[in-house]
């Protein structure tokens, strides 16, 4: 563009550019799009002259895009009220002589546009024809400073402060301020109903009722208590006896003593083999375990790496040791023996228990050659030459492991995990004692967990999920837990086991909904469901939709990390909106904060953090295990920094946008990988998308989708255009992916998220 358009207009400019190429358009089109003469249209495309507001108008309706788009490169965001203050909202248009600000730029599916309009006194004006254009719609202008002149077709009408005018602005009009000041005025644009307007694409999200909290036996009373509104929605959550607080007997044991036969875990092998456990038997055979490690060697602070996949001796062994002061490192068998040698090594790793299934315990007996750390092995559900058998050796001891004044409690470690280094080496996360406490709002809460319901929680053992649906919350709530150790995930195998086994709540990640609704849902009874949930990744819209379509149930999606526990949620009593991850949980203190380190506002993007100025609350970590330079990077100022990024509407719920290290910055636009991933997401031929961003000479990045295809669909040269031509209809143009890559997988880290990274 030349020199002569600066500034925000500069870069309206070469966007509105931008988009005509996208579209299509010729320059010739384009005049005839937006009823400017050709001659103007050339103009303005060389950059001679400033933009005038209703040329930039046209083209987001030429193009289908917001105002907003071409002005900010973000979209409206807000569907229940917007605020603009004084002198705010956003700067459309500064051709010589006006300025106009739109004052609900932020505002979706609007019915008009409201404008704050200054039209600058010009005496050069006064004796020259009013220059006239149109557009459609309907307008209505009223006067607040000032006299304003308006001609009407061949009318002219003289209006003062108060006075109004409403007409048809596809009748040629045009106006100036008169008697030597400035006319202010507030402008109202009203859409042509039979011309859907660029913002009227979205979808609005569904109102249903909400689900109420149900009562909860008092196992945790002297912990924790929770204030709730009317609906049962957590307001407030505080923590007393933290210091002295201990899972194993505070929850497991006190609820073996009053109530042993309590139902605690419905275990399914991978033949299929049900095993039944009370929690009188989880106490028992805890306690065993934390006099079997003991008696190998094991002490209080040593960190013992639990490679268990879903194995039911899993809980009995963390739970002993939790009891007995050992640190438990949860870790997955998909580990091979680089992962091991690093996870040994970074944690400084004394024990490893391994299930004898596959071929995990030979991957981690070949790194302990390089890992003098390690001093024992264990080895669960078979045997191995070398290891020690934890089926046949744990239960010949005591049943008895009393606590003592001295158990381990409060901010002592409890727990390690690593993280799932979606950009980097995984790191090993801190956890004390006080940990399982945060989950309690996750269970009760948000899985609305019944006392004597059964919840399912699709994970292994080895990740954070586990312990976010198969064990802390829940027990605390007294709900028993289900675990199928199935070999490989496959939705048909999964679903007749919730008719079966009477499953009333239900979490996995989005990944697993994708493959559930690609099956045909009508074939298996679901009705036990009450309440569905997930987490670990932003859920799709296009699976929000289809899973409600096939079972009645609104998926509640929820935000948390390794180092937190919940931290935003649609929480119980809530009604749910379409995208959104929730509201911020109330234990945490949680802000958005923007690039420059200020408070986002409403519709702004801006990074999840939580205030820690007060303390740290029960379930955030620690810190980073033996790494203070990666801790300080994200928590520093007082504010835990998630690094995740978001924004939030005028109710408080909160929107993912992705990774801050996602984003893609092309032309001037900021892109979160995550919306046009949803929108790929609704074809029916596609299993899975990851987009990220691919460089580029000109726009310095563009956006790339990498797709997997359902099964039996053809890769073509077609299929990527027609994908293209989908995504620009259902979002600003400029996001379309300009490089589409069929992949048969997508990269992933261990915990099956998706690596945009590598990409």
């Amino acid at each position: 563009m030349a020199d002569t358009t600066t500034g925000v207009l500069q870069e309206v400019a070469e966007r509105i550019r931008n988009l005509r190429v996208d579209a299509g358009y010729t320059l010739e089109q384009l005049a005839e799009s937006t009823g400017f003469p050709l001659e103007e249209c050339r103009v303005y495309e060389e950059g001679r002259v400033d933009l005038p507001f209703s040329f930039i108008h046209k083209c987001a309706l030429t193009f289908g895009v917001e105002m907003m788009d071409l002005l900010e490169g973000q979209s409206p965001r807000l569907t229940s009220y917007a605020v603009t203050r004084r002198g705010g909202g956003q700067l459309t248009s500064a051709e010589p002589g006006t300025e106009i600000r739109s004052i609900a730029p932020m505002f979706k599916n609007r019915k008009a546009d409201p404008y704050w309009v200054r039209y600058i006194y010009s005496e050069a004006e006064q004796n020259a024809p009013i220059h006239q254009n149109t557009h459609g719609g309907q307008e209505f202008d009223l006067i607040m400073e000032g006299r304003l002149k308006v001609r009407i077709g061949e009318h002219t009408e003289i209006l003062g402060p108060g006075d109004s005018i409403f007409y048809n602005s596809s009748t040629p009009h045009g106006m100036i301020a008169i008697d030597g000041a400035d006319c202010v005025f507030c402008a109202v644009i009203l859409a042509d109903e039979e011309e859907p307007t660029a913002w009227e694409h979205g979808r609005l999200h569904n109102v249903e009722k909400p689900v109420l909290a149900a009562p909860a036996p008092d196992f945790i009373s002297d912990f924790i208590s929770v204030t709730v509104n009317e609906n049962g929605t957590p307001q407030s959550v505080k923590f007393q006896n933290a210091d002295r607080f201990n899972f194993a007997f505070d929850v497991v044991d006190a609820i073996a003593k009053k109530e042993p036969g309590r139902l605690a875990m419905v275990h399914l092998d991978q033949d299929k083999t049900e095993r039944r456990f009370t929690f009188e038997d989880m106490r028992k055979m805890s306690a065993r375990a934390a006099n079997y490690f003991r008696a190998l060697g094991v002490r209080r602070g040593d960190r013992v790496m639990l490679v268990m996949r879903r194995n039911w001796e899993f809980w009995p062994v963390i739970i002993g040791l939790h009891k007995l002061g050992a640190i438990a490192i949860p870790a997955t068998d998909q580990l091979l023996e680089k992962d091991f040698e690093y996870r040994f090594n970074a944690a400084s790793v004394t024990a490893v228990v391994c299930t004898a299934f596959g071929g995990c315990a030979a991957e981690a007996e070949r790194a302990m050659a390089r890992c003098p750390s390690v001093k024992l092995r264990v080895i669960s559900g078979g045997s191995r030459e070398g290891w020690h058998c934890f089926d046949e050796e744990y239960d010949m001891y005591s049943s008895r492991f009393p606590r003592s004044e001295d158990s381990p409690c409060g901010d002592e470690t409890m727990l390690m995990l690593f993280s799932s280094g979606t950009s980097g080496y995984p790191k090993a996360v801190d956890h004390s004692y006080k940990y399982p406490l945060g989950h309690y709002v996750t269970a009760k809460y948000w899985h609305c967990v019944e006392p004597d319901g059964i919840h399912f929680t699709i994970s292994d053992t080895g990740w954070g999920k586990a312990l976010w649906g198969k064990l802390y919350g829940q027990w605390e709530c007294g709900a028993a837990t289900f675990v199928y150790d199935f070999d490989r995930f496959h939705a048909d195998d999964i679903m007749p086991l919730f008719a079966k086994y009477g499953i009333t709540t239900f979490c996995a990640p989005p990944t697993m909904y994708r493959f559930f609704i690609k099956e045909d849902l009508s074939k298996y009874d679901l009705s036990s469901i009450k309440h569905a949930t997930t987490a670990g990744e932003a859920l799709n819209p296009e699976v929000f939709y289809r899973f409600k379509e096939a079972t009645g149930l609104t998926i509640m999606e929820a935000f948390g990390q390794t180092e937190t526990t919940l931290t935003v949620g649609n929480f119980v009593g809530t009604t749910p909106k379409e995208g959104s991850m929730g509201r911020p949980n109330p234990m945490y203190d949680v802000e958005l904060l923007t690039l420059e380190g200020q408070p986002a506002a409403v519709g702004e993007t801006g990074e999840i953090v939580l205030f820690t100025g007060d303390g740290a609350p029960c379930g955030l970590f620690k810190g980073y295990y033996q790494a203070p330079e990666a801790t300080e990077r994200c928590w520093h100022d007082s504010y835990y920094h998630t690094g995740d990024l978001a924004w939030r509407d005028e109710d408080g719920y909160l929107y993912y946008v992705g990774r801050a290290d996602d984003v893609i910055k092309s032309s001037g636009y900021r892109i979160g990988p995550f919306e046009i991933e949803s929108v790929i997401m609704e074809l029916p031929y596609v299993l899975e998308c990851g987009v990220c961003a691919a460089p580029d000479e000109i726009r310095g990045q563009v956006v790339k989708a990498c797709i997997t295809l359902v099964k039996g669909t053809e890769q073509t040269e077609a299929l990527k255009k027609e994908i293209q031509a989908y995504v620009k209809k259902r979002t600003a143009p400029y996001k379309y992916p300009r490089i589409v890559e069929f992949r048969d997988e997508l990269p992933k880290t261990i915990s099956g998220k998706i690596q945009r990274n590598k990409l």
